[in-house]
């Protein structure tokens, strides 16, 4: 399961359904609706949160936001929780460094035209329900 932190915006088409359909099962974990994935490390800051349906049904919302930007038909109705205003979580700058050259890697496998145009990013944004602090790898990654 990879939840990305870092905007959804740079994600090849793969990378964006995949994302998508793992959104939806790390929401199933939370909402008590799957027997697996219960204990992914990926899914600590959710559970952490005041209210975990809500913080994935936001992240969820800004997934469903960038397919829908591109032209995509993704079932928003599938979000249980999007709430009006989004509860801000954070992730380190060494977090969102480690997803990038990971997800460089990825595409440099997959889809070496989307790395060329995502290569070219000077400043990697946040997903948006995210501010970036000071700070080395998560200590949920799988390293």
């Amino acid at each position: 399961m990879r939840l990305w932190s870092l905007h959804s915006k740079y994600l090849d088409s793969k990378g964006l359904i995949a994302l998508w359909r793992e959104g939806l099962l790390a929401q199933a974990v939370l909402a008590g609706k799957t027997k697996g994935y219960k204990n992914h490390p990926q899914l600590d800051r959710f559970k952490a949160q005041r209210n975990p349906l809500k913080s994935i049904g936001c992240y969820l919302h800004h997934v469903h936001a960038e397919a829908s930007r591109r032209g995509y038909d993704f079932d928003g109705s599938k979000i249980l929780e999007s709430p009006k205003t989004a509860p801000v979580m954070t992730v380190t700058r060494g977090q969102l460094k480690f997803e990038w050259e990971h997800l460089r890697r990825k595409l440099q496998k997959r889809d070496p035209v989307n790395l060329r145009e995502v290569g070219a990013v000077k400043v990697v944004k946040p997903h948006p329900m995210f501010r970036v602090v000071a700070g080395g790898v998560e200590v949920w990654e799988r390293i």
